[in-house]
């Protein structure tokens, strides 16, 4: 079938290419003249002038901060980061509560000698905002009425 497709593809292209014309129904079908016209070459650019390369701005020495706190009490989403960085060294610290009612704190710090570390700290929070509401559990009686077991002797034929 990849074949078929293949072929298919092909004669496509070249009859766009005008190398083959498409079939004509007619009884006599007319001659096809082919003509292509020369290739030409030109030769290869020479610049004058230099490429100028756009560089944009580079600061050698970067200075950030920024920080951000969520308290959602609707949902109990609890979380904050704040991160600073002064040239190559960034310090930071994020800290999230968890599902198990624990506040996750990370200290980070990172810098060409020392590399990324950071320092996880747990504690538990005095209340866990409970998410999902309790769900009573009502049982209904279950009436059982023995049905009378018939038995018959097994019938034999010969």
């Amino acid at each position: 079938m990849a074949f078929k497709l293949v072929v298919l593809v092909c004669a496509f292209a070249a009859a766009n290419a005008g190398i083959v014309a498409p079939a004509a129904y007619t009884a006599h079908p007319a001659p096809v003249a082919y003509a292509s016209a020369p290739l030409a070459y030109s030769a290869p650019v020479a610049y004058s002038a230099p490429i100028t390369k756009v560089v944009e701005d580079y600061n050698a020495h970067p200075q950030y901060s920024f920080a951000y706190d969520v308290q959602d009490g609707l949902t109990g989403d609890s979380k904050s980061q704040h991160e600073s960085r002064d040239g190559d060294v960034v310090q930071g610290s994020y800290s999230v509560v968890d599902p198990d009612g624990t506040k996750r704190t990370v200290d980070y710090t990172a810098d060409p000698q020392n590399g990324f570390n950071a320092v996880v700290r747990k504690e538990a929070l005095g209340q866990v905002a409970k998410v999902v509401a309790p769900v009573a559990k009502v049982v209904a009686p279950v009436a059982y009425h023995a049905a009378p077991v018939a038995y018959s002797a097994p019938v034999y034929h010969h």
